[in-house]
């Protein structure tokens, strides 16, 4: 129950505290004061804040902000860290560019540097299509194994990363063209089921048949150009090897007869104009690296015979 003052303030008999003046359906709210902990607290905050935007950039204005007097930003400690990073690389960097991508492997200490540096600008540039692990997945290469087109050694992976693979405006790509043979009529519906089983009895996924007899001729005239006469493939112009089991775009029946039919070309940007020679260097290290690299792979097998006994 509230009473009047004779200030006319009301107040609460009960508790004899003040009330806020206002009722709402008979009741009222005390006016109990705020706790002097609290209070201080808030007042300190006051005080951090005015100094906070004196000290510190603060303040939005039209162009910028307010620098603060100690002059310093996220963004100014970020360019000092990064600069002094760069000035703790740069003799690796610069050593790294003189040696000759082909003598870079014969360099144990240089060629970890390499790869160690390969391996961030891999995370930042190309997982995006080969993946964080470099496996790949359907149109995007697998980079662990040994299957090359154009050369697996470090110049040659060097050589695809700079121009890339079908990059329009690069007349240095590398580039091959496989016919539609379907879309472009340039066999009939059976010719391409019968040249289906004969290049799936290449890598052993269908025995032979009548229909793999009659795709061999058509394969011997139409593909065997580019895939050898084989099938074991012509990587110097990207034909891809079709007796093993790494498929780009697929190892089913239907996977194979699609591409027969209306290939699939897939583009590898071209990174010379992108990134520095050396970073190109580092990401040619550490795709070299991933297993399927020929000369370090040999160099490996050769530095082993000559340790036996």
């Amino acid at each position: 129950m509230a009473n009047k003052r004779p200030d006319g303030k009301r107040w609460d008999e009960a508790t004899s505290t003040e009330t806020v003046g206002h009722e709402w359906d008979g009741i009222e709210e005390l006016n109990t004061p705020l706790p002097r902990w609290w209070l201080w607290t808030f007042y300190a905050c006051i005080v951090f804040s005015i100094g906070y935007m004196i000290v510190y950039p603060a303040i939005p204005l039209l162009s910028k902000g307010t620098e603060g007097v100690w002059g310093w930003s996220s963004r100014g400690q970020l360019a000092d860290e990064i600069s002094a990073e760069n000035e703790r690389k740069a003799p690796v960097l610069a050593a790294l560019s003189q040696v000759p991508i082909e003598q870079l492997a014969k360099d144990p200490e240089r060629m970890r540097s390499a790869i160690a540096g390969g391996a961030a600008a891999f995370k930042v540039n190309c997982v995006q299509c080969h993946g964080a692990g470099a496996a790949g997945s359907p149109g995007y290469p697998n980079l662990n194994d040994d299957d090359w087109l154009w050369g697996g050694d470090l110049a040659a992976i060097e050589y695809t990363i700079v121009h890339g693979v079908r990059h329009p405006g690069d007349a240095q790509t590398r580039n091959s063209m496989m016919p539609a043979f379907g879309r472009d009529g340039l066999l009939s519906a059976a010719e391409i089921d019968d040249l289906t089983s004969f290049v799936l009895t290449l890598s052993g996924r269908e025995k032979q048949s009548a229909a793999s007899t009659r795709g061999a001729a058509t394969f011997e005239a139409q593909c065997a150009l580019c895939h050898g006469a084989d099938g074991s493939g012509m990587r110097d112009f990207g034909g891809p090897n079709l007796a093993d089991a790494i498929w780009l775009y697929g190892s089913s029946r239907a996977a194979v007869r699609s591409q027969i039919h209306d290939p699939s070309q897939g583009v590898m940007p071209a990174w010379g104009d992108r990134l520095d020679p050396v970073t190109i260097r580092m990401l040619s290290a550490y795709v070299h690296s991933l297993g399927g690299g020929e000369e370090f792979a040999e160099a490996a097998l050769v530095e082993a015979a000559d340790e036996q006994p």
